[in-house]
């Protein structure tokens, strides 16, 4: 049967192409491809036994073992998923690890339910390679950081201008030992991907990203990508305190309180938050000495109690100290290590906002006169 192919053209991410994944949910959940839902072929028990079969017998009998798992209602299941999808997704592609065996299998009973739809050749490996490949050219982009103390709103300042790209939005996680996101953490995999998708919509456009370290949370910035971040020029956001720490509140305190009771429910919600806040404390013992963590922890469970009955502002009695006395100094000493660093301008946050729109628009400019014939 000749089963249709296209191949691993990034286009099928920029224009946000339902993907059909039939690899297994383990591998799934390892990394898949943006825009890709699973439904698999076999589940992992039924791939962990065809996966011994393949080593012991070959392909032929772990073939025929496949098909002995995955038949009868089983499969007339797993098909009516699929055409479920392309129902509502008529242009939907099919692809597994490699572009072989099962992502072809998968077309197969397709084609016998009057479904023809392509699979990706190469697989998801292909389309990973062809996305990496254009993480590593996109480091070649003009680039600019944004930096500045901790509370002012450079993550905001990133999203508000149309070349941005969030680092700290692709690893849901707000780049501190307090910016854990109440929902899983992605993949190393899929934060790249992430990443990359977003790449593609900035193809060829000066960038814009937060100053970071190489680390975000779980997630690993890809090193070229952090080489360039490095290298680029900076403006740095200045801002006074109580801004600040309006800031971090409503980062920290508002805006997380809202995620955990809409997914959790109040009871719950509340609990886990307060896990949260009282862990991420804890883990910064060594750096801030004995008796400064046993204070900050008093005036943090005063705080919760105070929340409590509704003054969720009282939550600055700890987060003012832990800014002045540990997030500032660490900022400064960072800047101290590095005085060859190049900051474009320094002001408040709509100054560098308006900062960053002119050094894209002129890197916009520079870029298109290299492009003209001489």
């Amino acid at each position: 049967m000749n089963l249709p192919l296209v191949e691993p053209d990034l286009a099928l991410l920029r224009e946000g192409r339902v993907l059909i994944d039939v690899r297994a949910p383990v591998e799934f959940a390892q990394g898949a491809l943006p825009g890709a839902v699973n439904l698999p072929l076999m589940d992992d028990e039924e791939r962990h036994h065809v996966g011994i079969c393949y080593k012991a017998r070959g392909q032929q009998a772990a073939i025929e073992l496949g098909q002995t798992l995955v038949r009868g209602g089983i499969k007339s299941a797993r098909v009516s998923t699929w055409q479920r999808l392309i129902e509502a997704h008529p242009d939907a592609i099919v692809y597994c690890f490699r572009g072989g065996l099962r992502s072809e299998v998968a077309q197969q009973w397709l084609m016998e339910a009057g479904i023809e739809r392509p699979r990706i050749r190469g697989g998801w490996k292909a389309m990973r390679h062809a996305l990496s490949e254009h993480i590593e050219a996109s480091a070649e982009q003009p680039l600019l950081s944004v930096s500045g103390l901790t509370g002012c709103a450079k993550t905001a300042l990133v999203q508000a201008l149309d070349n941005g790209l969030d680092l700290e939005g692709c690893a849901r996680h707000k780049g501190s030992a307090f910016g854990r996101h109440p929902l899983p953490a992605p993949s190393q995999i899929d934060f790249e991907h992430a990443m990359g998708l977003r790449l593609l919509a900035l193809t060829g456009q000066p960038l814009v990203v937060e100053d970071e370290s190489r680390h975000i949370g779980a997630a690993n910035i890809p090193l070229s990508f952090w080489r360039s971040m490095e290298q680029a020029p900076r403006v740095r956001v200045d801002m006074p305190l109580d801004w600040r720490l309006a800031q971090i509140r409503q980062d920290y305190i508002d805006d997380l309180w809202t995620i955990y009771q809409s997914h959790f429910g109040d009871w719950l919600g509340w609990t886990l938050m307060r896990k949260q806040l009282a862990t991420a404390l804890s883990r910064l013992a060594k750096r801030l000495g004995h008796s400064r963590l046993v204070r900050l922890q008093r005036l943090q469970r005063l705080a919760f109690r105070e929340h409590e009955r509704g003054n969720r502002q009282a939550h600055e009695a700890w987060l003012a100290p832990l800014l002045t006395e540990y997030y500032d100094p660490l900022y400064r000493h960072q800047l101290e290590k590095h005085p060859e660093r190049v900051f474009l301008h320094v002001g408040d946050w709509d100054s560098c906002l308006e900062a960053a729109r002119a050094w894209s628009a002129n890197a916009t400019r520079e870029a298109l006169a290299e492009r003209l014939p001489a």
